[in-house]
């Protein structure tokens, strides 16, 4: 399975793109499309959005994967969007010591998806953006034909 045209919709909404270095929620720098910049990554003067793009994709693939490894039981494609989203957003190893995947791996699907709505904080502080980000995957798991939003 590959990320939809409707879960990279919900992801570029949710990240928006910025051209120069940014510290995220977390106070992690990133760039372009929620690109968290590991050493030696280093963009003094910015990217383009296509280049932006491009690191987007390489991103996704890594989240698609980690979805496919740590997932045990059959998902619809907005549930693997949904996963691959939260995996992007949040990483893959907050997914792989989830209830959520605890629940979803257990065939608990309803559960899962009520667990990815715990996970609207930076640290302590409930955060409006990852509120509504989190909602939207939600629903994305609900749908059966794309995203709306």
């Amino acid at each position: 399975m590959e990320f939809s045209a409707a879960g990279m919709a919900l992801l570029k909404k949710s990240e928006g793109f910025r051209g120069k270095v940014y510290l995220d929620v977390a106070g992690f720098p990133t760039i372009g499309y929620g690109h968290r910049l590991l050493h030696p990554e280093s963009f003094p003067a910015g990217i383009t959005e296509d280049l932006a793009e491009h690191i987007l994709a390489c991103d996704v693939d890594d989240a698609e994967e980690a979805v496919q490894r740590l997932v045990k039981v059959p998902l619809r494609q907005g549930q693997f969007d949904a996963l691959v989203d939260f995996v992007f957003n949040l990483g893959a190893g907050r997914l792989a010591a989830s209830t959520l995947l605890k629940y979803l791996n257990s065939g608990n699907y309803d559960t899962a998806a009520q667990a990815l709505l715990q996970w609207d904080h930076s640290g302590e502080k409930e955060v409006p953006a990852l509120k509504a980000r989190r909602e939207a995957e939600v629903a994305l798991w609900r749908q059966t034909d794309g995203f709306q939003g």
